[in-house]
């Protein structure tokens, strides 16, 4: 139980302080501005490409990737039908609540987890190989079109492929793909600046808590309350299915997907929403929300499955 909570811990504190840092105003008015740029365009691409590069390439490539995409294509294409065809939201809302509910936080909280839970680092791979590779590519082209003046089928393409985060995914991926071998004096100052993304990122989403309320009458509450159900729930439990009665894996495989699932929304999501400046108060309540229920949710799989 310990174990499980030190991942919490170490993100609990980093959030921590950067509430502390927006209450205090420490850096300015422009802090969450600035942090969310660098992270998005210089941390990101280098923690994503050596996680990726570092990756075994047959765990990439393992059965637990069909089924991780099932469940996050399942959930996000639910909240696509109530908040787009019912509830007539915006497409790039419609894109922030669906990556909120699907897009799972598989690096900074699911490796340190995996490691705790599961006994290995290497099992959320997968699901960071398809959130980068999948998801990132088509969520950008999709914000990158909603959110831009010049909408030509040509400069969105340009665009994604030269997004930073995207191009750090694919250069990381043929590096694992090929089994180039990196040696330190390249790794290593790779390595030093992707240490710093994880915890700026969560400084960052501490500072975006300060003067804020989770489920303000303003914000979107339904819709944050519809992403974190399916996340929270509806997700675990259509891995499960998928995972024991259509693949038939083994219990261990059924644990490691049914766990990669229950992991909360990615903070990644919430980065995107600053970046495009779309659906913040649904990434930021979702991720709120997910990130504390999804304790008990863990918990009681670990004892259900484990």
């Amino acid at each position: 139980m310990w174990q499980t909570l030190t991942g919490f811990a170490v993100v609990g504190l980093a959030i921590a302080v950067g509430y502390l840092i927006g209450r205090i105003d420490l850096l300015g008015p422009h802090a969450r501005h600035v942090l969310g740029r660098l992270v998005f365009f210089v941390l990101s691409p280098f923690l994503l490409f050596v996680v990726l590069a570092q990756a075994d390439v047959h765990t990439l490539f393992s059965s637990l990737l069909p089924v991780s995409a099932i469940a996050a294509v399942g959930v996000m294409l639910v909240y696509v039908a109530v908040a787009r065809l019912a509830w007539r939201r915006p497409v790039g809302e419609t894109v922030i609540g669906a990556l909120s509910a699907g897009q799972v936080n598989s690096n900074n909280i699911g490796i340190p987890l995996s490691l705790y839970l599961l006994g290995s680092a290497a099992y959320p791979a997968p699901v960071i190989l398809m959130q980068l590779l999948v998801f990132t590519p088509i969520t950008m082209a999709i914000l990158d079109a909603v959110t831009s003046e010049h909408r030509s089928a040509k400069r969105i393409a340009l665009r994604t492929i030269s997004n930073p985060i995207v191009v750090g995914s694919v250069l990381g991926t043929l590096v694992s793909v090929l089994e180039i071998d990196l040696p330190p004096i390249v790794l290593d100052p790779l390595q030093l600046i992707a240490n710093a993304c994880v915890p700026i990122l969560l400084m960052s989403y501490g500072i975006s808590l300060h003067g804020q309320r989770v489920l303000a009458p303003s914000g979107r509450r339904r819709d944050i309350l519809l992403a974190s159900g399916l996340k929270l729930i509806a997700m675990p439990l259509l891995a499960w299915v998928v995972a024991e009665f259509v693949f038939g894996l083994d219990a261990a495989s059924v644990l490691i997907v049914v766990v990669l699932a229950a992991l909360p929304t990615a903070q990644n999501v919430f980065n995107y929403s600053q970046r495009y400046d779309v659906g913040e108060s649904i990434s930021r309540d979702t991720i709120f929300i997910t990130t504390i229920g999804c304790i008990p949710i863990l918990v009681l799989t670990t004892v259900l499955l484990g």
